[in-house]
């Protein structure tokens, strides 16, 4: 049954390997990342197994994961990695494989990502009412988190109008090239013959 899994998941391994340049052979699954990972213990298997799942070719399983949506992408694991291997980038690329297959296990940080996205997109920088309340309203939580941002507002931590940037321009140029380089890593995987 390994060999029936591995050889259907042939493709996205392929997809996997070419989109992260990452060899995860390298990985003698020692734990060292499983062991400084922050939120581990959030996850439902560790970035060590996930590693493992990439190295026995099982990439479907390792993408209806949680452990590649609650990853922080803090890059500890990639830093005490033994054998150089970028765990994290092994990480964020399968959260986006997965997310573009419309495989979503933490709706509510995708819900996140994507308000913050928004907000930069538009505003050029954080706001964060804006990614509050974005959130709670989206999640359902309406009020949650609310008391926290009382004393900033009374200190005036927090804006209530957004910050209007001069330079729109730039920050749309930037948009622009990250979109142009997502869809040319998309069209690269497809020519050699993945799915992105």
């Amino acid at each position: 049954q390994l060999e029936q899994q591995q050889e259907q998941n042939k493709p996205l391994a392929r997809e996997l390997a070419s989109r992260t340049q990452v060899e995860a052979a390298k990985c003698y699954q020692c734990g060292k990342c499983s062991g400084g990972c922050p939120v581990a213990d959030q996850m439902d298997i560790m970035p060590r197994q996930v590693m493992r799942l990439v190295q026995l070719g099982l990439i479907d399983e390792a993408l209806h994961s949680k452990a590649i949506w609650l990853c922080a992408g803090c890059d500890t694991c990639t830093s005490r990695c033994p054998k150089g291997v970028d765990i994290a980038k092994v990480m964020e690329t399968l959260r986006i494989m997965a997310k573009e297959r419309g495989i979503i296990t933490e709706k509510d940080i995708d819900k996140f990502h994507n308000i913050y996205i928004g907000l930069m997109k538009g505003f050029g920088r954080m706001y964060e009412p804006g990614l509050i309340v974005g959130r709670n309203v989206t999640t359902g939580h309406l009020l949650k988190d609310f008391s926290y941002g009382i004393p900033y507002l009374a200190k005036r931590k927090l804006n209530l109008v957004p910050y209007r940037p001069k330079a729109r321009a730039e920050i749309d140029h930037i948009f622009a090239a990250a979109s142009r380089m997502q869809a040319e890593e998309v069209a690269k995987v497809q020519k050699e013959g993945g799915k992105a």
